[in-house]
């Protein structure tokens, strides 16, 4: 009798131990808690710190009030010219009503797939409407902020709210970025080919410019030689001939002493003539043609 007393109490006070563990809970700093009973919500509580609730008929439901991260997958979009692209965007968000989160989206894995759902189709409306210049230009930033509006407006209700979204990249598939590079390339070698013609045409102008210059240079020394030339010669004429007025039997004798000198120069020249020409008149006779 006595030992089934002491079971009964120990089980009794065993009973009230756990209702009274069971009746209490702790709510973190980073959370917020929602009391459901009989899986009806009861309350919200927001006060981190330790709490009481009804045994067994209540339970309590923990939401993290940080700002969480949202991943997407790459999502392939075409924009309005028309060109592919590959997108990789996220996403934060916060939960800031727990019961209204609680009554349409129940729980952090459910509301994961709705907002990865409603990320990718944001991002391929917005995006979508836009050309391939504007999303790779500043514009993206007020992109970005059409594509968070867009999902705060589909999440209205929800008791969550849309804190950021970033792109990633938004790049063109693997195929079409090689095209782009390949034809880049083309008309890089084109633009080249062009700079080098214009080059080599600048040079042959320049070359022939020169080579202009450098005739009409040589024409004109040419002619200014043959001036002066010409000058000396009517100099010198003027010179021999005012010395022939000054004494013609000398400067006849002297012109033909130089005459002898160039014939006979060599030593073994021979010439015929007759004796009475004129050439040789000077032949042992003097200046005046004596003896």
């Amino acid at each position: 009798m006595n030992r089934a007393l002491l079971f009964a109490g120990g089980l009794v006070g065993f009973v009230i131990l756990l209702g009274l563990y069971t009746s209490f809970y702790f709510v973190n700093q980073t959370e917020n808690a929602l009391v459901l009973q009989f899986g009806a919500p009861q309350a919200v509580i927001t006060d981190p710190g330790l709490h009481f609730k009804t045994p067994l008929t209540q339970s309590v439901l923990f939401f993290d009030k940080r700002v969480l991260l949202l991943e997407a997958p790459t999502e392939e979009v075409i924009s309005s010219d028309k060109k592919r692209m590959m997108v990789d965007a996220f996403a934060r968000w916060q939960i800031t009503d727990p019961l209204r989160f609680y009554q349409t989206l129940q729980d952090h894995d459910r509301a994961i797939s709705t907002l990865t759902s409603l990320l990718s189709s944001s991002v391929r409306r917005v995006l979508g409407s836009q050309s391939f210049a504007d999303v790779l230009s500043a514009k993206r930033a007020a992109l970005m902020r059409d594509i968070r509006a867009a999902m705060n407006q589909e999440t209205a209700g929800s008791g969550i709210r849309i804190v950021d979204v970033r792109i990633l990249h938004a790049d063109l598939p693997q195929a079409n970025s090689e095209a782009i590079f390949s034809r880049m390339q083309k008309e890089r070698q084109r633009e080249a080919a062009e700079y080098r013609a214009e080059g080599d045409e600048t040079a042959q102008r320049i070359r022939a410019r020169a080579a202009r210059e450098v005739t009409v240079l040589t024409a004109e020394a040419t002619r200014e030689s043959e001036i002066l030339r010409g000058e000396g010669d009517a100099e010198k004429t003027r010179i021999l001939g005012e010395a022939y007025s000054q004494d013609p039997e000398f400067f006849a004798f002297y012109r033909t002493m130089q005459a002898y000198q160039d014939t006979f120069a060599g030593g073994s020249t021979t010439v015929v003539l007759s004796p009475d020409s004129d050439f040789l008149k000077y032949f042992g006779k003097g200046p005046g043609g004596g003896k």
